[in-house]
């Protein structure tokens, strides 16, 4: 997901995006020679041809997980927000819906897919709590839900952050969540039933502005789950093994309040673990969290996921700049230009780099040297990242609609243009030629729905 904040006189995303809400909470690959698979986890790093094929992500570290039909955490199973298969184009509140179910509370946290449960986090303001909630896949009944806090909520969330903006991870095994309560980021294991298996506070955290809150997605390399909390007090990426919750390393961060979810892509030949904001793009070893290289640019604070595409990685922020940039995967400065994509990440595709800026201009750069191939004005404001799926980009704005645009560098062409409710911050998830999207209601109390939109 990708959510959103307000420095003073400035607009924030926390992502998920959401997963920041971005922000939540991680190219177009393409076919990979058989000596780039051999690292579990690692996504593509090829390029996707414009007709949205691309090539199997590596999952195998987590033999549960489906590549066709899962959609097991924070950008998708590439970590590129780029699916297998192909999704519906068209919906509305009476077309092409094939469930809709309530969810209670906030959040911004995306949904994810895993076997036969569609799986989402959301927090009750009022009675100060956070849970994981399970709905059965096919038919979108409540299979369960984990009650994972109770109680330490900051005094004050920003009306575009929530208590419950991180997506979660799951391996088919475990599912994984990160909450921020009791001045603490806390993450926990749950199984496949909703049942604990273990929990740990990761660290403290204590943003001098509190409201900020926290988005940060939990992200899965291999046997760990590696945790990003960034303030401007203790700053650290933290590992935890899957299996037990015991930290296998912690890395110290520059003490800036930033919200990007770390990534992992298999960029000039081996897996890196990238990250955005504090003034740079940072690449680290996944394994021992050592830093590799930083390349200055982007801004203080950012809020999207890194993407890649081949050996090049972009990022986009933020605050106090406006800044996109594209850097080798050594760190050397390839281009940059002052478009802002702050609170959504972008997605790499092809060749091309396509980014929906917050006031809603939507632009596709030649990702090898960030030549404007064209800009189309759509509608603003934006928090969510974007999907892609047979071809078609899904971008959703705050307000409810959804593009369905061509990943094509030759023009601006629209498929379909779609409303559900007046509020969407959550990033869309695909999988089994469905689409699942979480959006909000505003005429009358506040409702958030859960749709799963395919025949």
């Amino acid at each position: 997901m990708n959510r959103r904040m307000v420095l003073p006189g400035v607009t924030l995303a926390l992502l998920g995006c959401a997963q920041l809400v971005g922000c939540a909470e991680g190219g177009g690959p393409a076919p990979r020679s058989a000596e780039s698979m051999d690292a579990p986890g690692a996504t593509s790093a090829g390029t996707a041809a414009s007709s949205g094929e691309t090539a199997p992500a590596d999952l195998s570290a987590w033999p549960k997980l489906s590549l066709e039909s899962d959609w097991p955490w924070w950008r998708g199973p590439s970590r590129n927000g780029i699916a297998v298969g192909s999704a519906p184009t068209n919906w509305s509140a009476t077309e092409n819906i094939a469930w809709k179910a309530d969810v209670p509370g906030r959040g911004h946290a995306s949904p994810v897919i895993v076997g036969d449960l569609v799986l989402l986090a959301t927090a009750e303001e009022s009675k100060q709590v956070q849970s994981v909630i399970a709905y059965d896949r096919k038919s979108g009944s409540e299979r369960w839900t984990s009650k994972i806090s109770e109680g330490g909520f900051p005094a004050r969330i920003h009306g575009k952050n929530t208590h419950a903006s991180p997506t979660v991870a799951c391996d088919g095994e475990r599912i994984y969540v990160t909450f921020f309560h009791h001045d603490s980021l806390q993450t926990s294991a749950i199984d496949m039933a909703g049942k604990p298996v273990w929990q740990r506070t990761v660290g403290k955290f204590r943003p001098k502005a509190y409201e900020y809150g926290y988005a940060a997605s939990p992200l899965l390399y291999r046997d760990r789950v590696i945790v990003c909390g960034e303030c401007d007090s203790d700053s650290y990426l933290v590992a935890l093994d899957c299996a037990t919750g015991e930290e296998v390393w912690n890395t110290p961060r520059t003490k800036t309040i930033t919200f990007s979810t770390p990534t992992v892509a298999r960029v000039g030949g081996r897996d890196q673990l990238l990250i955005s904001g504090a003034q740079s793009i940072a690449s680290y070893s996944p394994e021992t969290g050592k830093e590799e290289w930083k390349a200055t640019g982007t801004a203080a604070a950012t809020c999207g996921t890194a993407v890649w595409d081949g050996d090049l990685i972009f990022a986009s922020g933020g605050y106090p700049q406006s800044q996109t940039m594209a850097v080798r995967a050594d760190g050397t400065e390839v281009w940059k230009n002052g478009q802002k994509c702050y609170e959504q990440s972008m997605l790499a595709a092809g060749g091309y780099l396509y980014a929906l800026t917050g006031q809603g201009v939507l632009f596709c750069w030649r990702a090898s040297d960030g030549q404007e191939m064209w800009k189309q004005r759509l509608k603003g404001p934006v928090s969510a990242s974007p999907v892609m799926a047979g071809g078609n980009i899904y971008w959703s704005n705050e307000l409810g609609t959804t593009y369905v645009f061509k990943a094509t560098p030759e023009r601006f062409e629209l498929v379909a243009e779609n409303v559900l409710g007046d509020e969407s911050m959550a990033s869309p998830a695909v999988a089994g030629g469905r689409l699942f999207l979480r959006v909000a209601s505003n005429s009358g109390p506040r409702k958030e729905t859960l749709y799963c939109l395919g025949k």
